[in-house]
């Protein structure tokens, strides 16, 4: 099993918590929960949680994630430190949620590395520790050891994404749908913001739907000039909305989700490289393996012996 701990810390943002509770709650992973002081935890919604665990579950996790850590500002103890450093040395890996990333920030063991959290928070975390370099633009950051997260809603992102690199894409993908999340967005996307000057007098139609009726399309020679006659707008308005919405152009979203396919294919099936290409829409085993390699480093090939050497 996979020891999961999430840190929590009054006043607990509850959304935060669920989040890596949903995601990690399933075999082959076991989802616990610590705090400095066993007892009853307050939370943000102004329930209380009753946690039994200490620090010292800490020492047996292989991952800890930190939900949040209200408010922004509050000085660590000294333990709490002791007991991350701790974790980090002996190979835990440490992920924030949202404000969580301060606490990990105030380890030091992002000195000189770049950081994730919510935009509203950024100058905060950036004026307190200046050794590090905040990211208020991306979902999350993943430096392996250590992973960061946007907003609330990005860390279900991040988790799906640790489980995507322990599991694989195919698992990944399952929690996901039962959870009904997308099953995957890069880290490198943009947050949302609604009060962002960009999106003043921008439009405010979703494009989910059109994700969806792609997703169900990715054999087929889907375009950005078909999405953008089944949105019934310009491929101008697709661009801009694609931007404001998801965070990248329509071609590059849909250059993921195919590589994304063709990581679950890889994992779960015997198909040929020629095939599978057909299956995502890029063609040709040639062109797969050209975007495949330009994305994972790797080749379509290599990923599959090397997953099921793992």
């Amino acid at each position: 099993m996979h020891r999961v701990v999430a840190l929590v810390t009054a006043p607990q943002a509850s959304f935060e918590l669920g989040c890596a509770a949903a995601v990690f709650r399933d075999a082959p992973y076991r989802f616990g929960v610590c705090t400095e002081q066993p007892g009853s935890v307050r939370t943000t919604e102004g329930f209380d949680l009753v946690v039994t665990s200490g620090l010292r579950a800490l020492d047996r996790a292989d991952t800890i994630v930190v939900p949040g850590w209200l408010p922004i500002n509050r000085e660590p103890t000294a333990a709490v430190v002791r007991a991350l450093t701790r974790a980090h040395r002996r190979g835990a890996r440490l992920v924030s949620i949202c404000s969580g990333a301060y606490l990990l920030a105030a380890t030091g063991l992002l000195d000189g590395r770049r950081l994730a959290t919510h935009w509203r928070y950024a100058e905060e975390l950036q004026r307190r520790f200046p050794a590090v370099q905040v990211d208020a633009e991306v979902l999350y950051i993943d430096h392996g050891d250590v992973a960061t997260s946007g907003g609330s809603g990005t860390g279900i992102d991040l988790c799906l994404h640790l489980v995507r690199s322990d599991q694989g894409a195919g698992y990944a993908a399952r929690v996901a749908g039962r959870m009904v999340m997308p099953p995957h967005r890069e880290g490198g996307q943009a947050q949302y913001r609604s009060e962002s000057p960009g999106n003043a007098g921008g439009s405010t139609d979703g494009v989910g739907a059109l994700l969806a009726w792609a997703v169900e399309r990715l054999g087929e020679p889907v375009t950005v000039d078909d999405l953008a006659r089944r949105g019934n707008v310009s491929a101008r308005t697709l661009a801009r909305r694609f931007e404001q919405q998801v965070g990248m152009a329509p071609g590059q979203w849909l250059l993921a989700q195919r590589i994304a396919r063709t990581r679950v294919l890889l994992e779960e099936t015997d198909l040929a490289v020629e095939a599978i290409a057909v299956r995502v829409g890029l063609s040709s085993a040639t062109n797969l393996r050209r975007r495949f390699r330009a994305a994972l480093h790797t080749t379509p090939s290599a990923y599959r012996r090397a997953y099921r050497g793992r």
